[in-house]
């Protein structure tokens, strides 16, 4: 049975004076005054059907605080076991039961069990609290994007076969090693993938690397019928291991068909397949080509934020795709007067948001100025009242640069380090959080 909070807290729970200790005691406290937040974590963790008997687990408030110190400090699991047991400051910070120590396991699957929809709920608490402390209001709003990269590799056709190759060669040697399996042949074309995709990256000339993709991709193929052969002869195989690797072989058989004909269609056929076909990760399939600039190429998502006049992250939307700013001015509008049940009566956005049509339809939303860091051909008398105002407001609209850059440099926005869509989301709430706290934290205990 999992417990929401820590039902004792230890009477030696002390906060170091450093400004770290005073930081992590000004969060807990706020913490403290929001248990609500606690069930929202317990019922992510609570499995549906399971019966609440047996063992005691981690209090969901543990996890929770737990979650925020990893993303705060930007540990490991294995750094947080470790701190969790050494620090004081930690500990008191944790609410960890008297005696706990949890490892990193379970760290990790405590964690990463919290939904990116709990995270945004948090989330809209703090900004709650900001709003009653007369911190944050809501009514001068400021929007930019970004983009978090995911945990891949700058992709190649070569490097995608080749992590093909890998990954079947694995599954076909643990097929050999489940109960009761039948004895499987197969050839092993490991080295040579590998050797073949080593020898695309350093050679020259259209002819020499043609010749070598199609070794490369006789190999995954050959590789790919042979597993699909040993999942035939285990159909019937009734062992649970036998059931977690067909559901694995089922995963990434359809993904390695999409590369390889994804490498037949650009290299040996010279076509230009189009970004919304290409798959650029074997692992982190949701990944998406971002282009920034048209010059830099990013692997993950591109998020659009706004900020308010305290520089706390009032909403943050992890895109499908690489949508057009203008495309996402008003959705985020929209979404902020959902939220605060008002419209700003001040926004400031980057030139990309600008559109003579975003402009109309914000003032008839109720926004009284709206400003362009670049006009794109509109004028300051239609954005806002007068020049002095578009100064202030496109001086304020810089300010998200340096929210943006404090929140990849200390709180891990520029890569998430999760595996996955859903915790892509999760990873990117949580570190949101975990800079509105401490931002909120600070702005209490100024």
């Amino acid at each position: 049975m999992r417990q929401e909070r820590t039902v004792q807290a230890s009477l030696f729970d002390l906060f170091a004076g450093h400004e770290i200790g005073r930081e992590l005691k000004a969060m807990s406290a706020w913490l403290d005054d929001h248990p609500e937040l606690s069930s929202l974590v317990a019922a992510d963790l609570r499995r549906h059907g399971v019966k609440e008997t047996g063992r005691q687990g981690l209090p969901a408030e543990a996890v929770l605080r737990c979650a925020l110190l990893k993303q705060h400090r930007q540990l490991s699991y294995q750094e947080l076991a470790f701190h969790l047991e050494d620090s004081a400051s930690f500990r008191a910070f944790a609410r960890l039961p008297f005696a706990w120590t949890p490892k990193k396991s379970v760290l990790q699957k405590t964690i990463s069990a919290i939904r990116p929809e709990t995270w945004e709920e948090i989330n809209r608490a703090v900004v709650r609290g900001a709003q009653q402390e007369k911190l944050e209001d809501g009514a001068k709003v400021r929007i930019d994007s970004t983009v978090t990269k995911a945990l891949m590799h700058a992709p190649t056709d070569s490097s995608l076969l080749w992590d093909a190759v890998r990954v079947m060669v694995r599954l076909l040697k643990r097929a050999s090693k489940l109960p009761s399996a039948v004895p499987i042949v197969w050839r092993n074309h490991r080295r040579l993938a590998k050797k073949r995709a080593l020898a695309i990256q350093y050679s020259r000339g259209k002819e020499r690397k043609a010749q070598l993709y199609r070794d490369l991709i006789t190999a995954t193929r050959d590789t790919m019928t042979a597993l699909r052969c040993a999942a035939q002869s285990l159909a019937d195989c009734p062992a649970i291991e036998a059931e977690f690797w067909h559901g694995e072989v089922k995963h990434y058989l359809p993904s390695i068909e999409r590369l390889i004909s994804q490498a037949e269609r650009r290299v040996l056929a010279g076509e230009a397949v189009p970004v919304g076909e290409k798959l650029v990760s074997l692992f982190e399939t949701h990944a998406d080509i971002i282009v920034k600039g048209g010059r830099d190429v990013h692997y993950g998502h591109k998020l659009n934020l706004a900020t308010g006049r305290s520089g706390m992250i009032l909403d943050v939307v992890v895109e499908a795709g690489n949508p057009a700013d203008a495309e996402r001015f008003l959705p985020m509008l929209d979404r902020h007067i959902e939220r605060h049940g008002t419209p700003p009566r001040q926004v400031a956005s980057d030139g990309g948001y600008a559109s003579l049509d975003n402009l109309n339809q914000a003032k008839a939303l109720g926004v009284h100025d709206v400003a362009f860091h670049k006009k794109r051909g509109l004028s300051v008398g239609n954005m806002v009242k007068s020049r002095w105002v578009y100064r202030r407001l496109r001086n304020f609209r810089a300010g998200i640069e340096a929210n943006i850059s404090c929140l990849k440099r200390a709180f891990g926005l520029a890569r998430c380090t999760w595996r996955g869509l859903d915790h892509f989301k999760a990873y990117v709430w949580s570190s949101v959080v975990a800079y509105n706290l401490a931002l909120f934290a600070g702005h209490r205990s100024a």
